[in-house]
């Protein structure tokens, strides 16, 4: 297979890591179920370490693809590296979202409940 490419992008090869990442998800969200309403803690300890694990050996192959293969270009990392900081800028913007609405309703209830509680 040749390495040689007429673009700096990097396509990635096929990776059980999205499937096992999804079923750790939906095996940790039955876990928490089972443990609220049965008090056991079992599938919840396997998800969780289903999901860690997933977590750890996906950002371990995007780490050899980008030191030991070569694979990450400088337009790759550009990428990689405004993904991460658009995610970080829109979770600031999601939780401060969440207080402004609470402030907001907090500082002025009257017109959100259509002045009732005056009469």
């Amino acid at each position: 297979m040749s390495t040689h490419s007429n673009h700096p992008f990097h396509l990635v090869d096929y990776s059980p890591w999205p499937l096992t990442g999804a079923i750790g998800a939906i095996t940790l969200t039955a876990g928490l179920t089972k443990w609220f309403h049965l008090f056991k803690i079992d599938i919840f300890i396997l998800g969780l370490l289903v999901t860690l694990l997933t977590i750890y050996q996906w950002w371990r192959d995007i780490s050899r693809e980008g030191t030991f293969q070569g694979l990450h270009t400088y337009p790759v990392t550009l990428g990689l590296r405004w993904g991460i900081i658009l995610f970080i800028i829109s979770e600031i913007f999601f939780f401060i979202s969440f207080f402004w609405a609470f402030f907001h309703s907090s500082l002025s209830p009257m017109f959100l409940i259509h002045f009732k509680y005056l009469y």
